[in-house]
């Protein structure tokens, strides 16, 4: 499990510094200046991404916490993130482009971003609780 990990953390890795890289030239291809939520998808996917995966090699390394359920919260961990994610993307998409969203639009961009949090706080719950369980 600990190369799994490393391998998502591998992964989200990428995928910060692709978004680092999109929010720098989309914003200046625009010609855009003012502040969005593109510029926290990087730092959201380096940290719920891949240092949290890291931590989870070490957390494994250490107490071998993953069981057969240990999967299912992953996948909820890793829907929450992206959806997330998908939430700054059009939040920030919305902001650099100067759409005007009706309440309902901004109400459901807003919506989208909170599910993701909740489904990523429950796992890290549920994760944590197992380590704990381990390491006692």
């Amino acid at each position: 499990m600990t190369k799994r990990y490393a391998n998502i953390a591998l992964v989200y890795t990428a995928v910060a510094m692709i978004f680092g890289v999109f929010y720098r030239e989309f914003t200046k291809f625009s010609h855009f200046t003012g502040k969005t939520n593109l510029s926290v998808i990087h730092t959201h996917y380096f940290l719920l991404g891949m240092f949290f995966f890291l931590f989870l090699m070490l957390a494994e390394k250490s107490f071998s916490f993953s069981e057969q359920n240990t999967g299912k919260i992953l996948i909820t961990y890793h829907l929450g993130l992206n959806i997330t994610g998908l939430g700054f993307l059009m939040r920030g998409l919305t902001q650099v482009w100067g759409t005007e969203l009706s309440a309902g639009m901004d109400a459901s961009i807003s919506g989208t971003s909170g599910i993701g949090h909740i489904l990523m706080g429950i796992s890290i719950i549920l994760l944590l609780l197992k380590i704990r369980k381990k390491a006692v």
